[in-house]
């Protein structure tokens, strides 16, 4: 392999995964400061972890949570010890070609798709673990009232992100900084039944779908799944059932936190595999973003017509 392979391609794979614009949602909020430690470095138990204030950030929330693995590993009095999640890239081969040089565009071409995996997991993570777990004061859910689209599902209204930003309000959470993820089926509801929604559907000038009763509205393809008699949130992993709906999902965006950890990078090289003379490579990546506290988030649920 080239000499400045290694350093020089897991660089560049770093740049991308930190700027890769997968969840605008998610952008502004800061990383957590807690600095990373690794664990077992090297072996198949390696873990980051950070060590974070319990004054920043509410233990139990991190307890009662249906995002598996839990993150809390263990806490002091004053101190919780929480682990990023492991996100790893399944083996590709390359040329030797291929990794010669350090071309930016070569580098980003061979490695879209370990980087494109995992974006899209960890955003999908971050999502479910920012949600709500059931319906509380402080984790308002509230059900969607609107007219059956036809398969047995009550269609999102305004009425609902009324009522929610009223239980926001109640908490009396900051008005700066609230934020409301629609899922794809109430963006479609919206754009049936709300003419007004829909001739607003995009600022043109930012290119983002414009504030509602004072969230910052957004869309994401991959919410969580949520339990319409139960009100609860479906685990993290878990199939949901077919009367399991998608959930458009609120918070306050200084309530939650995030946290890069470190990127690796392993490969082989096309030396030691004389048959095939191939060069192998995968990526591991480790990421978290949990809410602080259970409080400041809620969630639009879609109800049984």
């Amino acid at each position: 392999m080239a000499r400045n392979f290694p350093e020089v391609w897991v660089g560049r794979v770093e740049t991308n995964l930190k700027t890769t614009d997968e969840a605008p949602w998610l952008d502004g909020i800061p990383e957590i400061t807690s600095p990373v430690v690794v664990l077992g470095e090297g072996t198949d138990t390696e873990k980051n972890i950070i060590n974070i204030p319990t004054s920043e950030f509410e233990v139990e929330v991190l307890i009662n949570n249906s995002t598996y693995p839990i993150a809390l590993q263990d806490y002091t009095d004053d101190t919780a010890i929480v682990a990023l999640d492991k996100y790893q890239t399944k083996v590709t081969t390359l040329a030797d070609d291929d990794v010669m040089g350090a071309a930016y565009d070569k580098i980003d071409s061979v490695t879209k798709g370990h980087v494109s995996s995992i974006t899209s997991e960890k955003y999908i993570k971050a999502i479910h673990a920012i949600a709500p777990t059931a319906d509380s004061v402080n984790t308002p859910v509230i059900e969607t009232g609107g007219n059956d689209d036809g398969d047995g599902r009550k269609m999102i209204t305004r009425r609902e992100i009324i009522k929610l930003k009223k239980k926001f309000d109640q908490m009396q959470c900051p008005a700066n900084g609230r934020r409301l993820v629609l899922c794809a089926d109430h963006v479609q509801d919206l754009l049936n039944s709300d003419q007004k929604f829909a001739d607003q559907y995009y600022n043109y000038v930012s290119g983002k779908i414009s504030n509602l009763y004072g969230f910052q509205v957004y869309e994401y393809i991959a919410n969580p799944y949520f339990n319409p008699t139960t009100k609860q949130k479906v685990s993290f992993g878990a199939v949901p059932a077919a009367d399991d709906y998608q959930a458009s999902v609120a918070f306050y965006a200084p309530n939650i936190g995030k946290k890069t950890g470190k990127t690796k990078q392993y490969y082989s090289d096309a030396k030691t595999d004389p048959e095939n003379q191939t060069n192998k490579i995968n990526y591991r990546h480790y990421f978290i973003a949990i809410p602080k506290r259970a409080k400041y988030i809620g969630a639009i649920i879609s109800s049984k017509a």
